[in-house]
Order: structure tokens, then C-alpha cells, then sequence
């Protein structure tokens, strides 16, 4: 079992910077890929980056690329979703989730946070 809790979503205006965090827990989760998606109302959830936790190797839908950036805190077990120079469009819930190949599609995933709202006014 792989347990994740996502946290630091809020409001932030256009052009500004939040940073996310995902503690992770679990017996195996060393193996895992970690990663990130959103859902904005009325859309379906979709893939924003994921990490490899083994070697912290990442992979960013191009949409975030150069404004978002994932790593990780071996020691406390927790991934972090730097995000900067948000968008409106950026506004939805953030998930976390982990599984054992790197995708870009939710089934992939076994294991899921609650999700964190970020909302970005304009």
C-alpha cells in the first residue's frame, strides 16, 4: 500500500507562485513513479508531470514546461509541485497519485491523494 497526501493548494493571483507538496508513505514506494494531475470543473483529469522516485528523472506536459517544476525530498518522503507564472487556466484540483510505470493516464495509477484546489484569479 502507498498512501499520499497532497498539500499548500490556495489562491494566488496571475503571474504568481504556489508550491504544492505530496507526502508519501508506504512499504514500496521507492519503486513508484509519483505523479501529478488536475481536474478543472467539467473536465476530465489530466496529466501534468511525473517523477520517477528512484532516480528523480521527470516528465512535464508541455503546457507547464519552464513554469512548473517537480522534485523530491528523499529524507522526508515528499514531493514538491513548484509552480510559477500561474495561469487562470491553471485553476483546477491537483492530485497526486503513484504507480509503478511513468504515464500520462490516470488508470496508470493505483494510488491517490485528495487533491488540493489551486485557484488563480486573473
Amino acid at each position: 500500500q502507498v498512501q499520499l497526501v497532497e498539500s499548500g493548494g490556495g489562491l494566488v493571483q496571475a503571474g504568481g507562485s504556489l508550491r504544492l507538496s505530496c507526502a508519501v508513505s508506504g512499504r514500496t514506494f521507492s519503486t513508484y513513479y509519483v505523479g501529478w494531475f488536475r481536474q478543472a470543473p467539467g473536465k476530465e483529469r489530466e496529466f501534468v508531470v511525473v517523477i520517477r522516485w528512484s532516480d528523480g528523472s521527470t516528465y512535464y506536459v508541455d503546457s507547464v514546461k519552464g513554469r512548473f517544476t517537480l522534485s523530491r525530498d528523499n529524507a522526508k518522503n515528499t514531493v514538491y509541485l513548484q509552480m510559477n507564472s500561474l495561469k487562470p487556466e491553471d485553476t483546477a484540483v491537483y492530485y497526486c497519485a503513484a504507480g509503478t510505470r511513468r504515464s500520462m493516464v490516470t488508470y496508470e495509477y493505483e494510488y491517490w491523494g485528495q487533491g488540493t484546489q489551486v485557484t488563480v484569479s486573473s
